[in-house]
């Protein structure tokens, strides 16, 4: 058993101990735990540098991991479910999520409505990212470190710079995560590139601009954790720093950290955690960066533990797109997701296909169709990650030319007309992701109530049989998937309205690692070549998206509801798209308003008499999304609120709520 030691660190009743339903009240339970794997399993010889880390008296490699368990007090009374939760850059969000609390990551996270609770669920989560700076909020992995002193050659590390505010310093890390230190501040073959757009040229800045050091009130200091650029890291640029690193964490530990710890509290917990009680099926999720790992987990052929049992029985990945990550190869940077590097790799369904740009056939469940140890899948999409260039090869051949029928323990379902996390009012426009801001205030279309019927669905599949409704997004065949210059061709007729540069739209190319890539390690930066197409969902004559699960707010729409957004003018490159975040844009009131700015869509009060009558025509369309399986019966008035609210926002009966 890989799980050896559990170390508690606190235990207390949950939600100050309220009774959730019949399943009744809740302790949380948090731990580090040791495990102990062996580097020899044929299951773990996947995992890139384990061989290199060192070994116990027993054989084994040793690491720790931040636990966190919220289980139901009397295990009788519950679903006997597990869900495992991989959380997002160490933030446990999936309680949040699902229970639709609205609140930030938290030590304890809020029950919300108790949606997840009330349904018996068992809810667990583990800490995998080697690199977060851990602390009572954030969860995180203590890897084993491979000794590489022994290799010639052991290869070079990059960090990729995006910028959105001038600075001279920045942190040798994607995001606020723990760096890379390099090896030698004085390293002659450290390379700094600048491009001036993602698929731009790169340019070298020449050694004696830039350097290993930090910007202090004492001056510029010496340090292997930063780099110092004397002209300044310009806002809208990218920027790669290339370089020897004297750190090689086994980041693929923490891939056998969620599986190990599965397979724990499924199997094996009467042995350390007893009060876990009987779980008869394992559900895993994961969001945007830990979705990824979940494809990942999958295309290595992880589900299986050292005693050969399978793991998962389902997998909800949630807004991960067609790649997978930087969660695996020689000095990995988990939260790094837009480098070409390993995460950008072939292939992308989970069928076996051949890639048109080389020589390779492979298929995300490739390897574990030889185990026979496939879970059944539920993939859930935003917009958002079909703009990012890459979502549409879930369900494409990988050359674009027709569509591929769904597999058989496969379904993808695309959010139509959302951006990457839920939309709330008020609208808001803010700083996102790595602090970038977005020009317009961002898309406001809730989709939880989607992904909680996804999560119902996916539980029903497993434990009784009863598939969920078809895989729902845009085709080939019926000509609802295009290209996104069509979709920007009815934007630009907007009043008022910019759409990123045609020849900077994101985009994922074949590339090249180098002769070494197939152990992980890489070289820098690789060979791009030819691109896979990307395709989107079409639009009608108001931009409002035609193919996906479509609910109220497209199907009786008081706005344009976008998946993409451009940089804001102030952060530099404003014909650039903007990571993640999309916008409402609201139609205009009237008949004489919309005349006035030219306007091409119909006002609301051309589409809809009054707010009555527009409430029955998205109760009806709510309904209809119950019959079809894509709504719980339990969220259909969430959905008709939802729906009125945007409303009402759009007519200015809540003046005080409308954007400007």
């Amino acid at each position: 058993m890989p799980v050896v030691d559990l170390d508690l660190t606190r235990r207390f009743p949950y939600a100050e101990g309220r009774a959730f339903g019949d399943v009744g009240a809740y302790e949380q339970i948090d731990a580090v735990l040791t495990f102990a794997v062996d580097p020899s399993a044929e299951v773990n010889l996947s995992i890139v540098d384990l061989e290199h880390a060192p070994r116990g008296t027993d054989g084994r490699v040793r690491f720790t991991a931040d636990f966190s368990v919220v289980r139901p007090v009397n295990p009788d009374r519950a679903s006997h479910l597990l869900l495992v939760e991989l959380p997002n850059r160490g933030r446990r969000r999936v309680v949040d999520t699902l229970n639709r609390s609205g609140k930030e990551a938290a030590a304890s996270s809020d029950p919300g409505d108790g949606f997840l609770f009330e349904r018996g669920f068992t809810v667990a989560s583990i800490g995998w990212q080697w690199d977060v700076y851990t602390d009572d909020v954030l969860m995180g992995l203590e890897p084993p470190v491979a000794d590489l002193s022994g290799e010639p050659d052991p290869g070079q590390n990059v960090v990729e710079i995006r910028p959105n505010i001038s600075a001279s310093t920045w942190l040798l890390a994607d995001r606020i995560h723990r760096p890379l230190r390099a090896a030698d501040l004085d390293d002659p073959n450290a390379v700094l590139y600048v491009k001036d757009y993602e698929e731009g040229e790169a340019t070298v800045i020449p050694r004696a601009n830039w350097k290993f050091a930090r910007e202090t009130p004492n001056g510029i200091e010496p340090s292997d954790e930063h780099i110092y650029l004397e002209s300044g890291f310009q806002p809208g640029k990218y920027y790669q720093i290339v370089y020897s690193t004297k750190d090689a964490p086994v980041a693929g530990a923490g891939l056998l950290a969620l599986r190990d710890v599965t397979s724990f509290l499924k199997h094996d917990a009467s042995t350390l955690l007893p009060e876990i009680g009987r779980l008869d099926h394992a559900i895993g999720y994961g969001v945007s960066q830990t979705g990824r790992m979940l494809r990942h987990f999958l295309h290595l052929g992880l589900n299986v533990d050292e005693q050969g049992r399978k793991v998962f029985d389902g997998l909800l990945p949630h807004v991960a797109g067609a790649r997978m990550g930087a969660f695996n190869n020689r000095y990995a940077q988990p939260s790094n997701q837009s480098y070409p590097a390993f995460g950008h790799l072939f292939p992308f369904t989970d069928a076996d296909l051949p890639d048109p740009f080389s020589n390779n056939s492979d298929g995300i469940m490739t390897r574990l169709r030889e185990l026979d140890a496939e879970p059944k899948i539920i993939y859930t999409n935003s917009s958002a990650e079909y703009w990012r260039g890459d979502s549409s090869l879930l369900h494409t051949d990988p050359g674009a030319s027709r569509d591929l029928e769904s597999e058989e323990n496969t379904r993808i379902y695309h959010f139509a007309g959302t951006q990457h996390g839920a939309g709330t009012l008020p609208q808001k426009r803010g700083l996102g992701a790595e602090s970038a801001l977005g020009r317009y205030a961002y898309n406001v279309v809730d989709y939880s109530p989607l992904l909680r019927a996804a999560l119902v669905n996916l539980e029903k599949w497993i434990t009784q049989g009863i598939e969920p409704p078809p895989s729902t997004h845009a085709q080939i065949e019926s000509e609802t998937a295009v290209a996104r210059d069509a979709v920007l061709d009815v934007f630009d007729k907007f009043p008022g309205q910019v759409t990123p540069g045609r020849s900077k739209l994101w985009i994922i190319r074949t590339i090249d690692l180098g002769p070494r890539a197939g152990e992980g390690i890489g070289v820098y930066p690789p060979a791009e070549g030819e691109t896979y197409p990307c395709l989107v969902s079409a639009v009608d004559h108001d931009g409002n998206e035609l193919a996906g699960i479509r609910l109220p707010d497209l199907t009786r729409p008081v706005a344009s509801h976008a998946g993409w957004n451009v940089r804001d003018p102030d952060t530099g490159s404003p014909d650039q798209q903007i990571p993640m975040l999309g916008f409402t844009k609201w139609f205009p009131a009237t008949e004489s308003e919309r005349e006035a700015a030219g306007d091409p869509r119909l006002s609301l009060e051309e589409r809809y008499p009054d707010r009555a009558h527009y409430a029955a025509l998205v109760q009806r369309d709510a309904e209809a999304l119950v019959r079809d399986g894509f709504v719980l019966e339990l969220d259909i008035d969430l959905v008709v609120q939802n729906a009125v609210d945007r409303y009402d926002v759009a007519t200015a009966r809540i003046p005080e709520t409308r954007p400007v």
